[in-house]
């Protein structure tokens, strides 16, 4: 009995100094990324962060320096430095005039030797050889629709229930069976869909995808990568804390998806998988077609290392970013940027063979809609390197710690700045911009605002969505029942864009899905 306790009281003595020592050993540990970070932050003027050090628990010292470990605080001096000059050169009087190249449309590329080119054949025989990925913006909520959940999981009314995600993913694996049906060898046609989310939404985003089969792609070729943040800066630009223990922090911006894409090793997988054509997209369009082999096709054939997707302005002061020049080079002007004699300028435009268009255009009509291009060499020796010079400064009110109210303080004011930067940024870096146009009714059906709200909701998408699904079927030689609900849906896996209607010739649609 003796002997027992003796032995029982040995165990819990080692307990005890193994406790003491893990103890020790996790301050000493804690001491030493301290002393480390402190080095680094001392040498960038931001030592300030430690400011409460003493007065935090162990837990809160961990969180803090978890945090400042992810920051890269020797390059915060240049990004400001860079986009105070950004700010400070933005009202120059720098020569704006309309965009010089050709601008594409249609299906037809007319070559130098006079030759016509099916764009579509370009773009398909590009994804059956498997040089094309997608990338999806997806880090945005849906908040302004009154929806919790990331905005790509919002159910927009569909009368088959098909989410954003939904109807982007299986559109990708539609355009993958058009292409390996096209093809005399049984090959597999892999497009790789990258998923950049935000810390906000990232775990529910990669939830949702595996909890769906991943809408019927393969797991292996869906990516999820997060958005980057920044911290906040004041006036003088010292970062500011929102805790004792916390950084305030915001997204970098859509321009983020650049620095993301290589610190995540995406832009890595992408070169393993031989990748050579990139489509980019945001996720609030419900009519983006990914992947989209005219689009793919015009930029193969026009030799372009960067492309941007547009619709033409209906009105000359429709509040939208257009593709222009600055010094020459392509670039996204705001509208707040033109004159109402530049936003009114008509220009004649000349188009591919089979769309001639002899009507004026608007010279500053090329409307942006984040549907962008680029060939993986200046994505990989162009863009990653000029990152860093890309971001401007955003002034905004930023909670703040207030160590003598013991809160996190909003302020009714500007009280600092973030770092931004926009995906447009890098057209200017191209030298061989395409630009192709697009019609709105076919592709562009963005959902912005709340339902009920008289443009860019669910319900004008869902009008959107029925109207061209109405217009294959007519195409297809089908008739729409007069008693058929009002909306009509195709599913992206019975057709992409318009074909496989067939068997619909001659018949009456009865009902809203197929």
């Amino acid at each position: 009995m003796k002997e027992t306790r003796n032995k029982c009281k040995s165990n819990e003595q080692r307990a005890t100094s193994n406790k003491v020592a893990s103890t020790i050993n996790t301050f000493a540990n804690m001491e030493k990324r301290k002393e480390a970070l402190l080095v680094k932050f001392k040498s960038a003027g931001q030592d300030q962060v430690f400011q409460y050090w003493d007065s935090l628990s162990s837990i809160e010292r961990s969180l803090l320096l978890d945090q400042l470990e992810s920051i890269e605080v020797h390059k915060l001096g240049a990004y400001l430095l860079h986009a105070a000059t950004n700010e400070s050169t933005a009202d120059l009087n720098q020569t704006i005039q309309p965009f010089s190249g050709k601008v594409g449309k249609g299906h037809i590329f007319q070559s130098a030797e006079g030759s016509d080119v099916d764009l579509y054949q370009v773009g398909m025989n590009a994804i059956r050889s498997n040089k094309v990925a997608t990338v999806l913006l997806a880090g945005g909520q849906g908040t302004r629709l009154g929806f919790s959940g990331p905005k790509g999981m919002y159910d927009i009314g569909l009368s088959n229930g098909k989410t954003l995600f939904c109807l982007i993913a299986e559109r990708i694996v539609k355009i993958s069976q058009l292409a390996k049906a096209s093809q005399e060898q049984n090959a597999d046609v892999k497009i790789p869909l990258y998923i950049m989310t935000s810390p906000m939404n990232h775990e529910e985003t990669k939830a949702y995808f595996e909890s769906n089969h991943y809408f019927g792609l393969q797991a292996q070729d869906v990516i999820f990568f997060s958005q980057g943040v920044l911290p906040c800066l004041s006036p003088d630009g010292k970062i500011l804390m929102e805790k004792p223990y916390q950084c305030s922090v915001a997204p970098d911006g859509n321009g983020g998806i650049y620095p993301a894409i290589e610190k995540s090793g995406v832009l890595a997988d992408m070169v393993t998988r031989g990748i050579e054509h990139i489509h980019t997209f945001a996720i609030d369009n419900s009519l983006v077609k990914p992947a989209d082999p005219n689009f793919i096709g015009y930029c193969i054939q026009s030799k372009a290392d960067c492309g941007n997707k547009v619709l033409w302005k209906s009105d000359p002061h429709e509040k939208v970013g257009v593709i222009a020049e600055k010094d020459g080079k392509p670039c996204v002007v705001e509208y707040s940027e033109l004159s109402k004699d530049m936003a009114e300028r008509l220009v004649a435009k000349e188009y591919m063979e089979d769309d001639i268009d002899d009507d004026p255009k608007l010279a500053y009509g090329a409307a942006n809609i984040c549907n962008h291009y680029y060939h993986i060499d200046f994505m990989q020796h162009k863009i990653i390197p000029d990152v860093g010079n890309m971001f401007h400064i955003a002034h905004k009110k930023i909670g703040t710690w207030d160590d003598a109210k013991k809160a996190t303080v909003i302020p009714t004011v500007n009280n600092g700045i973030k770092l931004e930067s926009f995906i447009f940024d890098v057209f200017p870096l191209s030298t061989s911009m395409a630009i192709y146009e697009v019609e709105r009714r076919h592709e562009f059906a963005p959902i912005k605002n709340a339902p009920g709200s008289a443009s860019d909701s669910p319900d004008t998408a869902r009008a959107m969505i029925s109207s061209l699904a109405k217009e294959w079927l007519h195409d297809a030689g089908a008739r729409i029942s007069a008693n058929v609900d009002a909306t009509i849906c195709i599913s992206p896996l019975t057709s992409y864009g318009g074909e496989g209607l067939e068997m619909y010739k001659g018949k009456d649609i009865k009902c809203a899905s197929l």
